[in-house]
């Protein structure tokens, strides 16, 4: 009778194992799928952004050049991907020329300011921005050259923002989660109004992403950013 049930015992575990091995290969399967559909996606997206940069980029030339602003139009910044390696993500210029040494100038002479920038890591009234800088901010057009970068792969549409390097300190054991995930130009932060969140907010909202993110909840994220921009929501 020992024998018996021992053998049933052993003839179920095996069932169930099997289950288990069954129902990790079709959720392996459905990630692999959502990765390849996400990655459609962002060409399909970084395509389309990319060639609408065209016609924009001629405009804010003519923008800065009536405002006599002869810098750059582009701005590089290292950021951190995924993984934690390193890429230059593009901007538009919204601020003058030399804002980092201006920045660190500016801080170490206005404590108000300082401690702004430390919960917030940017500044409501920030002196470097320029004219056309804060048309482009307050449309969120300054973030249009990174559909460049989702078309190269060191972005995606949707993902937690890049960080900087020197707020890496600042995200402590989050790292290793949050660069998991591919950055993006949109995510979580950007729709629940970037501006007035704090970076721990921004911790926060990203380690949610890493735990549920999926591409249905792309799309409605990038819903949600589309409609933010045309009622200028949450924008700096």
């Amino acid at each position: 009778m020992d024998v018996k049930n021992n053998i049933l015992l052993y003839e179920n575990s095996n069932i169930e194992d099997l289950e288990i091995v069954k129902g990790k290969q079709k959720r392996n399967s459905i990630k692999r799928i959502e990765r390849g559909l996400k990655r459609g996606m962002d060409i399909l997206g970084g395509i389309c952004g990319t060639l609408m940069l065209i016609p924009l980029t001629i405009i804010v030339w003519i923008a800065n050049k009536k405002n006599k602003d002869n810098g750059p139009i582009f701005y590089t910044q290292t950021r951190i991907g995924k993984d934690g390696k390193l890429f230059k993500m593009y901007k538009y210029r919204s601020m003058v020329v030399g804002a980092d040494e201006i920045l660190e100038t500016y801080l170490k002479e206005n404590e108000e300011a300082r401690k702004e920038y430390k919960e917030y890591k940017k500044l409501k009234n920030d002196p470097r921005i320029t004219k056309i800088g804060k048309i482009l901010r307050k449309t969120s057009l300054d973030e249009f050259p990174q559909f460049i970068n989702v078309l190269k792969g060191d972005m995606s549409l949707v993902g937690p923002r890049p960080y900087l390097l020197r707020e890496k300190e600042e995200i402590n054991g989050f790292f290793k989660y949050i660069t998991s995930c591919k950055p993006g130009i949109t995510g979580l932060w950007q729709t629940r109004g970037r501006s007035n969140t704090t970076f721990t907010d921004r911790l926060t909202m990203d380690m949610e992403y890493y735990h549920n993110h999926s591409l249905k909840q792309d799309i409605k994220l990038i819903y949600k950013t589309v409609r933010n921009v045309v009622k200028k929501e949450g924008a700096i």
